[in-house]
């Protein structure tokens, strides 16, 4: 592939503040984020306008603004096998130390029915009065944006709930413009307390609790194990296992019946431990591992033998595919879903072998009322049986299957059936066998 742009080499100056793309003003101290957008370069040489440079190789770089003022901000774009060479792009960067401060207070209007409120914008600037219309309020509840300046305003909802309200200041005078401060107003004519959590955890349990009520100025948290929280919203560690009680109350001195609460209980659980041993100690030819589970408090378990199977067995036995070592791992958890992990490294001595039974009796019990390949080391198969006129009834290439006997559901007669299996062993070696097999009843 061949690129022909004779356009050469070409620089694209991206700035970024506060992670805000393209923004290109803000409060001293200010640190300000620059990439080269187009990203043709090999040499990047950074003029940031205050007497400081920065050379990458990479096209980004920052800088940090410890004095106010309007700085211009220079790119140069080097790749020296390009026919132009080098590109230059440019932005100004104005750092300021007039911030404003944006917040309001919020007064739910009486009687205690009304779903009215006064909002109140105390906002500050560094220096300096703000102009009128600068000011945008959103109450949350999807109704029209108000412009306003430094005087009250009054708005009603159309009914009760839990709105976030929002002070916006948009006014480039001010250097972290624009500048707002959201607010939460639970809203109804009589507080009710009402918050969720997950009924269960583990320890150390760090429960995370939302609260929900409905109205609500204060609120009181007791979790049960003697802690307390006036947060609208806490998260809590529990540090022993237990059932504990949880109780919120919820004032509100404007609404009809000026408290609530409710409870919830939690459990928390110990996590399990696992552990497992296994036997033969040391591997032995062809043999079936033996997992012994030992872990306590725990009444469901994972395995996985580190060769693509896994189990949902307490003591599972296994035979690996081929030789090697195997990090076995057993995942044991509880009745709530607390769970603890551990590992161990299996050896494994496997040599290929393959067989197949020469008969067996369907619609039997035992190990002869099904019929499969039996083998060691086989790593995928081929296996299809037809029966004396060349039907293929059954076909498999998964060594744990077998066949019942059957073909679309209905058993077969008692009769000869041949087979042809294609194998390939975990060394390499592949082998096609054929031969017979005998349907009993």
């Amino acid at each position: 592939k061949i690129e022909m742009d004779y356009a050469g080499v070409r620089s694209g100056l991206h700035t970024s503040i506060n992670g805000v793309s393209n923004d290109t003003s803000g409060c001293v101290p200010l640190q300000v984020d620059f990439s080269d957008t187009l990203k043709k370069g090999k040499l990047y040489y950074w003029y940031f306008g205050d007497g400081a440079g920065d050379t990458t190789l990479t096209p980004f770089s920052s800088h940090v603004y410890v004095k106010t003022g309007t700085y211009p901000v220079m790119l140069v774009t080097i790749d020296s096998a390009t026919c132009n060479i080098a590109d230059t792009s440019y932005k100004n960067i104005r750092v300021g130390d007039n911030k404003a401060f944006v917040d309001f207070t919020s007064q739910k209007l009486l009687p205690c029915t009304n779903l009215g409120y006064d909002f109140t914008n105390i906002s500050t600037a560094t220096r300096g009065t703000f102009k009128p219309g600068i000011f945008t309020w959103d109450f949350g509840d999807n109704t029209p944006l108000v412009v306003q300046d430094l005087n009250p305003v009054t708005h009603t909802y159309a009914g009760p709930g839990t709105y976030k309200v929002s002070l916006l200041l948009n006014d480039t005078t001010y250097c972290n413009s624009p500048a707002d401060t959201i607010k939460t107003i639970r809203l109804s004519p009589e507080v009710k307390a009402i918050f969720s959590t997950p009924a269960n955890g583990c320890v150390p349990y760090n429960a995370v609790f939302a609260n929900n009520s409905l109205g609500g100025l204060n609120f009181l948290w007791d979790f049960g194990d003697g802690s307390t929280s006036t947060e609208d919203n806490p998260t809590h560690l529990y540090t022993t296992t237990g059932s504990f009680k949880v109780k919120l109350t919820a004032f509100d001195s404007t609404s009809c019946n000026k408290q609530d609460d409710t409870t919830f209980t939690i459990a928390v659980s110990p996590i399990p431990t696992a552990s497992f041993s296994y036997n033969p100690a040391e591997p032995k030819e062809n043999t079936f591992t033996n997992f012994v589970n030992q872990s306590s408090g725990a009444t469901k378990y994972i395995w996985n033998f580190g060769d693509g199977d896994t189990s949902i067995l307490k003591d599972p036995k296994h035979i690996f595919e081929e030789t090697g070592t195997y990090n076995v791992c057993l995942s044991a958890a509880n009745d709530v879903g607390c769970s603890d992990d551990t590992c161990i490294e299996v050896r494994s001595i496997i040599k290929p072998l393959l067989d197949v039974p020469s008969a067996f009796t369907p619609g039997k019990f035992g190990t002869n009322s099904v019929i499969r390949v039996i083998g060691f080391g086989i790593r995928e198969m081929d296996w299809k049986i037809y029966n004396r006129w060349g039907q293929n009834v059954y076909e498999s290439n998964n060594l744990k299957s077998s066949w019942d006997g059957t073909y679309n559901g209905k058993l077969q007669p008692m009769d000869v059936y041949s087979y042809t299996l294609k194998v390939t062993f975990s060394d390499g070696r592949k082998i096609t066998k054929t031969g017979d097999i005998t349907l009993l009843r």
